[in-house]
């Protein structure tokens, strides 16, 4: 059995592509291989999506900051429930109208922030 830190980790290293308008979604089995590679994140409708807790609003919002600047170098956005001590984060790429591989390359990023 592989290990997932492994995969996650392998999955941080990629970057994201443009999608272009119209494009396909990944299918089901693509969405839980993927899935399997990020544990923690869970699908919910067309979406990925996980809650992170923190002991204070400074943390969140320092978590926060940092999700804005992966997102920003990789140019894929998150949608982002900000809380006093917890962060929901949910990915989707709008312009394929689901998942596709940049939403599982940023939750992979924002995973290997987390052990640093």
């Amino acid at each position: 059995m592989s290990d997932p830190n492994s995969s996650a980790s392998a999955l941080a290293r990629q970057s994201c592509k443009p999608c272009e308008a119209g494009g396909k979604p990944l299918d089901d089995a693509r969405i839980t291989a993927l899935l399997a590679q990020i544990p923690g994140w869970e699908r919910a409708g067309g979406e990925i999506t996980k809650t992170f807790r923190f002991k204070n609003y400074h943390e969140s919002i320092a978590f926060v900051n940092a999700t804005a600047w992966i997102s920003h170098r990789e140019d894929h956005h998150p949608d982002l429930e900000v809380g006093y001590n917890k962060v929901r984060v949910r990915y989707s790429t709008h312009s394929v109208g689901g998942l596709s591989e940049n939403d599982f390359i940023c939750a992979a990023k924002i995973e290997a922030l987390m052990k640093i």
